[in-house]
């Protein structure tokens, strides 16, 4: 009989992590080229978890502190097929409909700077992402000034007009 463990990632300040399940080795390469061709100004490193064959963590990206950083992720994770992204001096809104689009992107779980609880089961030499905590719990429901300062917010950092 298996067990569910949980294995946390709290990302650096400024960096952002995504986490998703793909299919095949190529997803490294294909990840690569998805982020380069939309957002190159990006610094990032991506991470895949093999889950047959030699059973790599296959890794590739354009700055070495983020491969690393998404390597380490990786293994702490180590459940087959999951990737895992880190990325600085951008965020996964810039990029995160151009790896939906992959073809051996079966999906994502979980696109953020917060800190993150994985959902693992595992048996035997198996292990599988059940799930992911993204974040805290809300403390309560924005009011009318809340209102104002995300719209504010959004604006100042240009992803709105206005």
């Amino acid at each position: 009989m298996g067990s569910i463990i949980t294995v946390g990632i709290k990302p650096p300040k400024d960096v952002n992590v995504i986490i998703g399940q793909s299919h095949f080795i190529k997803t490294v390469e294909d990840i690569y080229e998805a982020i380069m061709n939309t957002a190159p100004f990006i610094k990032f490193g991506i991470a895949f978890c093999e889950s047959s064959g030699p059973r790599l963590i296959r890794r590739d990206g354009n700055d070495q502190n983020m491969i690393n950083l998404a390597t380490d992720y990786a293994l702490k994770l180590a459940c087959g097929h999951v990737f895992v992204i880190c990325l600085t001096n951008g965020y996964p809104i810039n990029i995160l409909n151009s790896i939906k689009q992959v073809p051996e992107v079966v999906g994502i779980y979980c696109a953020t700077a917060n800190p993150i609880l994985a959902i693992i089961y595992e048996e035997s030499d198996q292990r599988g992402l059940l799930g992911i905590c993204d974040g805290q719990t809300p403390l309560g429901v924005e009011n009318e000034e809340n209102i104002k300062s995300r719209i504010e917010f959004l604006r100042k950092i240009g992803y709105k007009r206005g």
